[in-house]
């Protein structure tokens, strides 16, 4: 009997693995390298009529993943000014709660997780605010255009 036939193929997520019959065998590699990473903070932003889905995660090694609803994830490295500069934003974040969707459509919703506390809110609290901002401007530094 011949061995089973593994096809691998490199796509943006990473590699896949199928059996040459068809069956999946998945092995997502960058997922593997990226779950061993510990994420510093992480924000997402997503809604409004524009359809909004911005995400930035920033590692604990200072290097972080940019994402536009219409681009592809970048990964690049923070320089230490702008990590320090994120790092100070960070000591007086609260995460707090999330709050309910309020009524209508047109909402933003932001949604941050930071030292395992995760919650999502319309209206970004006072402490969130300097973070958002630091974080936004690394999506526009960082993040494609699309």
């Amino acid at each position: 009997m011949l061995p089973p036939v593994l096809v691998l193929a490199l796509g943006a997520s990473g590699v896949s693995v199928a059996h040459a019959d068809g069956r999946q065998a998945r092995a997502d590699v960058r997922e593997g390298v990226e779950a061993q990473r510990k994420t510093l903070v992480d924000l997402r932003e997503q809604g409004g009529f524009a359809g909004l889905d911005n995400r930035v995660r920033v590692f604990t090694d200072g290097c972080g993943q940019f994402s536009r609803r219409t681009g592809p994830i970048v990964s690049s490295c923070l320089t230490g000014k702008e990590l320090r500069g994120l790092r100070t934003v960070l000591q007086k974040l609260k995460v707090g709660t999330s709050e309910p969707q309020p009524q209508g459509a047109d909402f933003l919703k932001y949604t941050l997780t930071y030292k395992g506390h995760r919650a999502s809110r319309y209206t970004p609290p006072a402490t969130w605010q300097p973070v958002v901002r630091h974080l936004e401007k690394l999506l526009t530094k960082y993040g494609s255009h699309g």
